[in-house]
């Protein structure tokens, strides 16, 4: 794979850091605006694939190494569920809490960390594919 000018990994060390701020901020708030787990980590494995084509998957995977984030996902992911919650708890909560600061961003009782959760499982999936993909060029 031919190497990338320093202007594209330039702008890619720029642009990395703002697409996964942004895709959290679309986790986090999914609750409240369009958005959410699955919208959030797509945009965050764009960044992802920003990376890769800038630098490379072998600089990638170094830099990156191996993590526990597929776990802390899938753990969100179980716990965030409402009826787990619910099961767990022993009642039948609401999962949205409603009141005078409905749209306040604490308001969603799981709900959030259901889309943690997703969001974190979607980018690891999505960065698989990529990781994936790019291995087959490099071949």
């Amino acid at each position: 794979m031919k190497e990338m000018s320093v202007i594209v990994k330039t702008l890619a060390k720029l642009l990395f850091p703002f697409t996964m701020m942004f895709g959290l901020y679309l986790v986090i708030h999914g609750h409240l605006t369009p958005g959410g787990g699955f919208q959030g980590g797509a945009v965050m494995a764009s960044g992802l694939a920003l990376m890769l084509v800038a630098y490379g998957r072998k600089r990638v995977v170094k830099k990156t190494g191996e993590t526990i984030l597929p776990l802390l996902g899938l753990v969100l992911f179980v716990l965030g569920s409402v009826e787990f919650s619910n099961f767990a708890l022993g009642s039948h909560a609401e999962a949205v809490a409603f009141g005078p600061n409905a749209g306040a961003l604490l308001t969603a009782g799981t709900i959030p960390v259901f889309s943690l959760g997703v969001g974190i499982e979607v980018l690891l999936g999505l960065g698989l594919i990529l990781l994936m993909l790019a291995m087959g060029v490099e071949e």
